[in-house]
């Protein structure tokens, strides 16, 4: 008994992460995605908008996917509306994420809305990473707090940077947002599911972009999701027809003893049954 508590200790002990390495990995991460805020401020300033709208969307939205899609659009020339539903149901994801990042995190109530900012790609997938509660909580907090200080940064000078450019589409600074989009996303395709949601709505939207306004095809695109979905789940459920249940096997068919198998023992085997019980 006492060698199975100390084996058991050793392995609580193996699973508990260091913070230094914790804090390393978020750092990593907070870092790494960080500079690309430099991209968007580049990208936001040719589509048209001021420093000051720059920098509140990052201060304030502070989700890179849904303010490269605002920016897109409008720089597109895409109705502002149009652009703000596209950037709305990217950020909808985060949402899911807090779902799960609740239970992780236990944070207390008062914490909560201020962490809430912070629910984004890079912060869960840390935090997910981490074996601990202690850890979890770590990695979260390294990862939003570095890569919002730097995010933040990085898109007020490549807004101020743009502006003293001047015009952005000469230096071919447009295709900066759609670029850095494309890296962030494509590691995360692992999935023969996931590749096909995204090959599809890539067809969607650049066969949909000459004949519907700017933005819009954002918005149909994002149907490729459920379309994968609900053909993955009926071809799951044709294939889960075809499976034998024991429903369907023959009543007592398994269960038939042959006559006169009754009180016969194989040659060979033991007779463990006694005289008095029988």
């Amino acid at each position: 008994m006492a060698e199975q508590t100390a084996l058991a200790d050793i392995r609580s002990e193996e699973g508990v992460k260091p913070d230094a390495a914790v804090i390393r990995d978020a750092l990593g991460v907070g870092v790494a995605v960080g500079l690309s805020g430099f991209a968007f401020g580049v990208t936001s300033a040719g589509s048209g908008l001021t420093l000051l709208q720059t920098c509140a969307l990052s201060l304030l939205v502070f989700t890179g996917a849904s303010q490269f899609a605002l920016v897109g659009a409008l720089a597109a020339g895409g109705n502002p509306l149009t652009a703000a539903a596209g950037a709305f149901f990217l950020g909808v994801r985060n949402a899911f994420y807090g779902l799960r990042l609740s239970q992780l995190l236990a944070l207390p109530r008062a914490v909560r809305p201020f962490a809430a900012q912070w629910v984004i790609d890079e912060t869960t997938a840390v935090a997910l990473a981490q074996p601990t509660r202690r850890s979890v909580r770590l990695g979260f907090t390294v990862t939003g707090l570095s890569l919002y200080l730097l995010w933040n940064l990085t898109t007020l000078l490549g807004a101020a940077g743009a502006e003293a450019i001047g015009d952005t589409d000469a230096w071919g600074l447009d295709a900066a947002g759609p670029a850095v989009f494309l890296a962030l996303l494509a590691p995360m395709l692992k999935s023969t599911t996931e590749r096909a949601v995204a090959g599809i709505a890539v067809l969607l939207g650049l066969g949909l972009l000459p004949v519907l306004p700017a933005g819009v095809p954002v918005l149909v695109a994002a149907l490729a999701a459920p379309a994968v979905l609900y053909v993955t789940g009926r071809r799951g459920t044709a294939t889960g027809a075809d499976v034998p249940t024991a429903a369907d096997a023959p009543t007592g068919a398994s269960h038939e003893v042959p006559p006169g198998a009754l009180g016969k023992t194989p040659a060979g085997a033991p007779n463990d049954v006694s005289r008095e019980d029988r």
